[in-house]
């Protein structure tokens, strides 16, 4: 595992040559795979899906409601965490790999953003549609009216006013009573792929606890937190999504694999060249990725020690793994 100044320091010596050789990754021919530990609820809903005769596209939005209705997140959906004015805003993304795309953000009073997401897609001849506008369209569609600010979400909220501070804690989606954290910024991406090899994706989240209203990560934006190309593959990302969206981070991956790397080198890539862009901007920040083949093989790589991620196989069976890291600390 390289150390922050080591890799610095190789990155200036370098002066512009290739990136560090890539870990070998081996294949897991997986089946669903998502972002976080809380993800492997997420990864079971999809593949219940799947086996009930579902489309990947049914398969990925089920499976990311689970965090979207659960209070106890507080990083996705209801319960998550509101902005610095009090309100909770939601944002996501679904697409497929025949370039179907659905995108909504700054989401208000409506729990499954994902599915209005996919509404996006589906209903209206756009693929981004945000603030007043996806609300309006979210209530058009039939989506209930719900009050997303939960007691403990407002409780923390009240409780940051009085310093109005911010800093990131790298990791606190692991963190448990309750998952996800006040200082939370992260989000659930989730990939599936079919037998034959078609895939989709979906990302949610609330975003940034106690972002400026009208903030937006990576997480709704194709490209950066969410991307899949047919014959490719797919990835998604995590962690503090400015770094992301500052380099298209997803689309980069599914490029690098488009040029012949693998899953996991692709993921080593992006994060190597945040490291190399960003050098001491990003100490102590987390962002990570995830990569899936067609034929099932994964990848994942972030900043810092810490990313977790679950895969599901095509029997159904889920486990949680810890995902290898450019920096010990």
């Amino acid at each position: 595992m390289t150390t922050r100044r080591g890799f610095l320091g190789g990155m200036a010596a370098a002066s512009g040559a290739a990136a560090l050789p890539a870990m070998a990754a081996s294949p897991d021919h997986a089946l669903i795979v998502s972002t976080w530990d809380f993800g492997a609820a997420a990864n079971d809903a999809a593949f219940a899906r799947m086996k009930a005769g579902g489309t990947l596209l049914d398969a990925v939005e089920a499976g990311a409601m689970v965090p979207e209705a659960d209070p106890e997140n507080h990083s996705v959906g209801y319960g998550g965490y509101p902005d610095r004015d009090g309100h909770v805003t939601l944002d996501a993304v679904i697409m497929d790999d025949a370039g179907g795309v659905g995108a909504v953000a700054a989401l208000e009073n409506t729990v499954h953003a994902i599915s209005v997401a996919r509404r996006v897609m589906e209903k209206t001849p756009h693929t981004f549609i945000v603030g007043e506008g996806a609300t309006r369209f979210a209530r058009d569609q039939g989506f209930p009216k719900v009050d997303l600010l939960t007691p403990p979400a407002e409780k923390a909220w009240r409780e940051w006013l009085k310093t109005s501070q911010y800093t990131p804690v790298a990791n606190i989606e692991n963190r448990r009573a309750p998952l996800g954290g006040a200082l939370d910024h992260d989000t659930i991406g989730l990939l599936a792929r079919d037998a034959s090899g078609r895939m989709a994706g979906a990302c949610t989240t609330s975003g940034m606890a106690f972002k400026m209203r009208g903030r937006v990560g990576d997480s709704p934006q194709v490209g950066s937190g969410l991307y899949v190309e047919a014959g490719v593959g797919g990835a998604t990302s995590t962690g503090l999504g400015e770094e992301v969206t500052r380099i298209a981070g997803t689309a980069r991956v599914v490029a690098s694999m488009r040029a012949g790397l693998s899953p996991q080198a692709a993921c080593e890539e992006v994060v190597k060249h945040i490291a190399k862009l960003r050098g001491d901007a990003i100490k102590g920040v987390q962002v990570g990725f995830l990569a899936l083949s067609p034929q099932g093989e994964v990848g994942a790589f972030c900043l810092l020690p810490g990313f977790t991620y679950a895969v599901t196989d095509a029997a159904g069976r889920t486990v949680v793994r810890k995902g290898r890291s450019l920096f010990a600390a």
